[in-house]
C-alpha cells in the first residue's frame, strides 16, 4: 500500500526502488535502505516521491546505479530529472550539486521571485473577457486579493477582501504571469 493507494502496477527499476501506478497517481517507492541512502539534500520526509516532480529526487541521487543497469532511455530520463529538479525543486540542487540554479533555469523561483515582489498589493486572480455582462468591450474585468505571502514552492497565500477592477484589454494581453493592480492601471469597481 501507498499513500496514493493499492498499486496496480510495480516495477523494481533498482534494488529496494520500485515505481508504482495506483488508480490515482504513482511513482517511486524506496526501501528503508534507499531511504537512507539518499543524499540528505535530496530525501524526502517519506520514501515516497510523486510522478509529477519528486521522481526527479530518486534519478538523481542514484543516477550511477540506473547508468549502470543499462537503461537505453536512462540519458534522457536523467536530463529531464536534472532540469525537473533544478525548475521546480532548486534550493536541494543547489544543495547536493553546489550548483546556483538561475530563475531563468526555475520555474518556481521566477514565480516565486514575482510574488515577493509583489507582496503586500493587490494582484490578479481571476479575469473575465468583455463577454461577462460587467465588462465592457475593450476591458477586461478582473478579480484580485491583497497578496500576504509566498511560500517556497511559489503558492501565494491572499487575505480578504476581494477587489473587481477592469483593465485595458491590450495592457492585459501583454501582462506577466503575476501582476498587480497598479501595474495595470486598474480601475477599482469595488
Amino acid at each position: 500500500m501507498t499513500r496514493w493507494g493499492k498499486p496496480v502496477t510495480a516495477t523494481q527499476r533498482l534494488p529496494g526502488i520500485w515505481r508504482v501506478a495506483t488508480p490515482s497517481h504513482g511513482g517511486f517507492v524506496l526501501s528503508e535502505q534507499r531511504q537512507a541512502a539518499m543524499p540528505a539534500a535530496l530525501r524526502l520526509d517519506e520514501p515516497e516521491y510523486e510522478h509529477d516532480v519528486d521522481w526527479s529526487l530518486v534519478i538523481v541521487a542514484f543516477q550511477t546505479e540506473f547508468a549502470a543497469a543499462g537503461d537505453l532511455l536512462f540519458d534522457i530520463e536523467l536530463s529531464l530529472a536534472t532540469d525537473t529538479v533544478k525548475s521546480w525543486r532548486p534550493e536541494r540542487w543547489e544543495a547536493y550539486a553546489s550548483e546556483p540554479v538561475e530563475p531563468r533555469q526555475s520555474h518556481v523561483r521566477r514565480e516565486r521571485e514575482a510574488f515577493e515582489a509583489r507582496i503586500g498589493k493587490v494582484v490578479v486572480t481571476t479575469a473575465y473577457g468583455d463577454w461577462a455582462d460587467w465588462v465592457p468591450t475593450g476591458k477586461v474585468g478582473v478579480l484580485g486579493y491583497r497578496l500576504a505571502s509566498v511560500d517556497h514552492m511559489a503558492r501565494p497565500t491572499y487575505a480578504d477582501p476581494v477587489f473587481k477592477a477592469l483593465v485595458n484589454a491590450a495592457r492585459y494581453e501583454e501582462r506577466t504571469s503575476v501582476i498587480s493592480f497598479d501595474e495595470l492601471d486598474a480601475e477599482i469597481l469595488t
